[in-house]
């Protein structure tokens, strides 16, 4: 009698590294299709409001840029995490965490004389309390060797309450009509816009540039190598002179960062102010993000991309055929299931041996 067993691979062929991704791209079509068919909606009709038409005119291509920063900034500092094998699981936390921060500041100069500096100061402010809440599991995992998944996401729930807390109270806008709200920010409090009539600001740009210099910290400096082979071979690090703890706080400031600045370019560029529902998801679909980009800053920028198309293709489909925002979630956890499935058969693989029999 023969049984199915997973033998490890001594090496990962390059071509099935490439082909991973884009076999769970297609295998996760192949099942919307499926689900599309069961809801008794034209399969390709549909396929073609959620991949296409996002595609098909300036406003869609606008939107997905938009929808796109937030995701790639977040997936970036989360693949230095998982590249030295440390499980950030809560970017949400620190991208709500870096928008409080950066909302601290416009609300504080909100009414006031001042300058062009308004606009940094949030950025780095937002940067710096994303940094900040990113090293609570860093310093918990490295002091007390606490498990830094849940931690990371225990601590999403603290900040979207804070979140919740402020803005139905200390922030709350006296003139919003007791909506659960903040001032809308002052012009100079705000991301500018790059082109007339849609959302595409300057945070596009600057994600942009994030993922260049992120690629060059992973291809060309010694930390990128760093942090490739502590995640790799911890014992080679040690041996090396690697410091795990001090490239765990590392990561997790660059991550907590980068999530922070993801958050306040999107209070202060696409909202304008900050609401209860400010947290949507991103730092848990940045994870889907990161790991479909093989966790590399131009493949997560693909896959940034891809995975926005997938918001204003489930847009589109709750308006022209009625589906809920929840099958655009359905589809998003497909997508995470095939690519984790698709990376088993990377360290795995396949065989069939025979059973001993007694």
């Amino acid at each position: 009698m023969r049984r199915l067993v997973l033998e490890r691979r001594s090496q990962t062929p390059l071509a099935l590294t490439l082909a991973s991704p884009l076999l769970a791209v297609a295998l996760t079509l192949l099942s919307a299709a499926l689900i599309f068919a069961v809801m008794g909606h034209d399969p390709l009709r549909a396929l073609h409001i959620y991949f296409v038409l996002p595609l098909s005119d300036a406003w869609g291509l606008q939107e997905v840029a938009v929808k796109a920063t937030p995701l790639v900034l977040i997936a970036v500092g989360l693949s230095l995490c998982y590249r030295s094998n440390n499980w950030n699981i809560g970017a949400e936390g620190q991208y709500v965490a870096g928008a409080l921060a950066g909302t601290w500041v416009a609300i504080a100069t909100h009414g006031q004389p001042h300058g062009p500096w308004v606009l940094p100061a949030m950025l780095l402010a937002g940067m710096v309390g994303g940094a900040l809440y990113g090293l609570i599991p860093a310093v918990l995992k490295t002091r007390y060797r606490a498990n830094e998944i849940l931690t990371s996401l225990m601590l999403v729930y603290i900040a979207v309450l804070l979140l919740d807390w402020l803005v139905r109270g200390p922030w709350m806008d006296p003139q919003g009509f007791n909506m659960p709200q903040t001032v809308v920010f002052e012009p100079e409090a705000t991301v500018p816009l790059l082109l007339e009539g849609g959302r595409l600001n300057l945070g596009t740009v600057l994600m942009l540039v994030v993922v260049a210099l992120t690629t060059l910290l992973v291809l060309r400096t010694l930390k990128g190598f760093e942090i490739t082979l502590v995640g790799e071979a911890p014992r080679a690090a040690r041996f090396a002179g690697f410091s795990e703890k001090r490239l765990t706080w590392l990561v997790f400031a660059i991550a907590g960062g980068l999530a922070g600045l993801a958050g306040t370019l999107e209070a202060a560029g696409t909202v304008r102010q900050l609401q209860p529902e400010f947290a949507v998801g991103y730092g848990f679909t940045a994870i889907i993000v990161a790991f479909l980009g093989r966790l590399n800053p131009v493949g997560c920028l693909i896959a940034g991309v891809f995975l926005a198309i997938t918001f204003i293709g489930g847009e589109n489909a709750q308006i022209m055929l009625q589906l809920p925002l929840d099958a655009t979630r359905v589809l998003q956890g497909l997508l995470l299931f095939f690519v984790l499935a698709c990376d088993t058969l990377l360290l795995y693989r396949p065989r069939l041996v025979r059973s001993s029999t007694a």
